[in-house]
Formats: C-alpha cells, structure tokens, sequence
C-alpha cells in the first residue's frame, strides 16, 4: 500500500513539474480495429418465448497506449504516442427456444431473426467508426506528457495517461451513443417483424 501511494504520490508531484515536459507533447496516431466475432447458438432448458429468441452480445471496448520516455534531467518525460483501440462485438450468443427443434423450420425462422439483430449491432459499429476515431484521437491529445523520476515508475504513468483516456467526456459520450443507436436499432428491428416466417412454420 505504501508503495502505491508513494508512486501516486510522486507521479502528482511531477504534474507540477510536468511543464518542463510540453515540450515532447506528440500528436498521437489513433488505430481502431474491430475484434473477430463468433456466433454460438444455444437452446436453455428453461422455457423461452415461443415466438422470439434472444441475442446477447458482448461489447469490446479496449485501449492500448504506446508511449514515447525521454530522458530529461533529473527523471524522463513520457509522452502517449499511440493509441491501438480494439473496439466492437466479439461474441454473440443466441438463444432459442428448445420447443424448435434444431434445422427445423421455426428454429431457421427464429435464427433468421436473431441473425438480423446480430447485423445490427455490427452496422451500428461500422456507422460509428469515424466519430469514435475522433473520439479517441480528441481523448487523446488532451493528455499532457508525465515527468517522472525513475524507470519504474513508467508504467505507473502510462496506466494514469490511460485512465485519463477512458474517462474523458468524448469517450464516455461516443460509447452512450453507440449504446442507444444499438438499443434503438433493435427495438425498430423487433417492431417491423410481424412473425409472418415463423407463422409459415407453426
């Protein structure tokens, strides 16, 4: 505990004198990736609707900072150079009622449909990349460079350069953005399917 907050402490400290550090401020480059996705389908044992089946998807939301240290007197100034954002939906699981039977017609016209929402939530992603690079790249460019003392403390920095990315407005607001266009999407998806495959089936 004491060591952690005499790291905080120092890193504080060294804001003070972080002006002697402007100097090596960079303009940082913003790489965005999409992650890979899967697709599993699952059939639980607890009763579903028999109508609907169910998609949830998991959000990746990751950045990775690359930083420039240069030696200066008395400690190192630290720069953010790189961000390498990994951004996007890696999994989703689609739930289906067991009373379809696998290939059945009901279950390919339920899969159908959760199939549909899985492309909406991907659109939604691609719609948004370039907000969310200018997101990123404002996040970033607002983070002054660290003066630090020693090498051991450079991690210590570039965690607090990336918490300070995270929790910058921009950020914060291009992620709510993407969450309501997702949730609105879908809602509008469910809205204009009557069910008129899945009542061919049954």
């Amino acid at each position: 505990m004491k060591k952690i907050i005499a790291i905080f402490c120092t890193l504080f400290c060294c804001r003070a004198i972080a002006n002697d550090c402007l100097a090596y401020k960079l303009n940082p480059r913003i790489f965005i990736d999409s992650p890979d996705w899967q697709r599993r389908v699952v059939q639980p044992l607890a009763p579903m609707d028999l109508w609907h089946g169910n998609v949830v998807a998991t959000l990746v939301d990751n950045y990775d900072i690359i930083a420039n240290s240069t030696p200066v007197e008395n400690g190192f100034c630290v720069a953010l150079k790189t961000v390498n954002a990994t951004v996007g939906y890696s999994d989703f699981l689609v739930k289906i009622d067991m009373r379809h039977a696998p290939e059945s017609c009901s279950y390919n016209a339920v899969l159908s449909h959760e199939d549909a929402h899985i492309r909406t939530y991907l659109n939604v992603i691609n719609d948004f990349k370039g907000e969310l690079q200018k997101s990123v790249f404002s996040a970033a460019d607002s983070i002054m460079p660290i003066f630090v003392r020693n090498k051991s403390d450079l991690d210590a920095a570039i965690d607090m350069m990336n918490n300070e990315l995270q929790s910058h407005p921009d950020l914060i607001l291009i992620k709510q953005k993407i969450h309501a266009a997702q949730e609105i999407r879908n809602k509008r998806l469910d809205m204009n399917d009557d069910g008129a495959e899945l009542k061919k089936c049954i």
